[in-house]
C-alpha cells in the first residue's frame, strides 16, 4: 500500500499497491513437520492482459524458514509505469505461530525507489528504516508502537500453516486473520472458506481450497485515499491455496482481485514442491 511520488495514473499506479495485498494474503501458525521447500512462477494479467511476472522460492526447515520475493511489470504496464521489486524475510517457527527475524523489500517504479529495512522479535518491530519516508506521510494515519506489536511481514506472509491434525484442503486451510505490517502501512486480511477445487499448473496437480479475503486498513494509510477505500469495500477477492503434504502448509496457487480497472490475476503457470532434508543444525 505504499505510494509513490507522482502516480501517472490511478489504474496503473495500484499494482505495486495490490501486489503488497498479496503478498499479504496468507500466514502461518504451527511448527511444519518435515522441511520443504517452494519455488513459484505466477504470471500477472489485467482484464486478461499480460502486465508482468512474479517469483517465490522458500526453504521451510522444522524450525527456520527463508523466503524470497520477485516481481516486475511488463508489456501494456511499462508503457505507463515500469515496476519492480524484491523482497525477503526469514525467521524462526514455533507451536505459537510464526516468528520473523527480519524482512527487506525494495520497490521501484519510473519515478522512485523504496527500500524497507526491518529486524523483529517476538512478532513485534525492533528496528526499521524506510528510505525514502512516503511523501505524504503527514497525511497518513499515524502507526503507534502498539500497531507494531503481533504482527507478521508481508513476505511471511506468503505461505501457512495448518494446525496438526486439521486436513491441508478445507476451511482450516482458509480461516484466519492476519495482522500485517509491511513498514509504512498496518493492515488485516481476513480469509475465509469458500470452496474446494481442482487445479493445475506445472509441478503441480490437485485439490486446493478457494477462500475469500477482506482487506482491513488499520493505520500508515491516508484515510482519504481512493484506493484504500477501494480495498476496504472490495467484496471480490479471492485466493487459492495449495497444499504442501510434507510441509504441512499451503500457499497461494492463484490470486484474483477486482479493481477499478478489472480483475487481476495473479496466477500459478509453475509451482514446484520438493522435500528437503533439514539441516542438523536445526533438530
Amino acid at each position: 500500500m505504499t505510494d509513490f511520488k507522482r502516480p501517472p495514473s490511478r489504474s496503473f499506479r495500484r499494482i505495486p499497491r495490490l501486489a503488497a495485498v498479496c503478498g499479504a494474503l496468507a500466514t502461518l501458525s504451527a511448527v511444519p513437520a518435515a522441511a520443504e521447500t517452494l519455488k513459484a512462477h505466477y504470471a500477472l494479467s489485467l482484464l486478461g492482459l499480460s502486465i508482468g511476472s512474479a517469483y517465490a522460492s522458500g526453504v521451510i526447515e522444522p524450525q527456520n524458514y527463508r523466503l524470497d520475493i520477485a516481481m516486475k511489470t511488463s508489456g501494456l504496464a511499462n508503457l505507463v509505469n515500469n515496476t519492480r521489486g524484491a523482497a525477503t524475510a526469514t525467521g524462526k517457527l514455533n507451536p505459537e505461530g510464526p516468528s520473523p527475524a527480519s524482512f527487506a523489500n525494495t520497490l521501484a517504479n519510473s519515478y522512485e525507489t523504496r527500500t524497507v529495512r526491518m529486524s523483529l522479535g517476538g512478532n513485534a518491530v525492533r528496528a526499521l528504516e524506510v528510505k525514502p519516508e512516503p511523501w505524504d506521510a503527514a497525511q497518513r494515519l499515524p502507526v503507534n508502537a502498539e500497531h507494531k506489536q503481533h504482527i507478521i511481514d508481508p513476505v511471511s506472509a506468503l505461505i501457512m500453516s495448518v494446525p496438526a491434525g486439521q486436513d491441508l484442503v478445507g476451511p482450516s486451510a482458509c480461516d484466519r486473520t492476519i495482522r500485517v505490517f509491511d513498514g509504512v502501512t498496518r493492515f488485516d486480511v481476513q480469509l475465509r472458506y469458500v470452496e474446494t477445487r481442482a487445479a493445475k499448473a506445472k509441478g503441480f496437480v490437485g485439490p486446493v481450497s478457494v477462500c475469500t479475503a477482506h482487506y482491513t486498513p488499520i493505520a500508515g494509510h491516508r484515510p482519504d485515499s481512493t484506493v484504500t477505500k477501494y480495498m476496504a469495500e472490495n467484496q471480490e477477492m479471492t485466493v487459492w491455496l495449495a497444499p504442501l503434504a510434507e510441509a504441512h502448509v499451503v500457499a497461494p496457487l492463484r490470486i484474483d482481485i477486482k479493481t477499478s480497472a478489472g480483475m487481476l490475476s495473479i496466477d500459478a503457470v509453475e509451482f514446484n514442491i520438493a522435500r528437503r532434508q533439514a539441516s542438523t543444525t536445526d533438530q
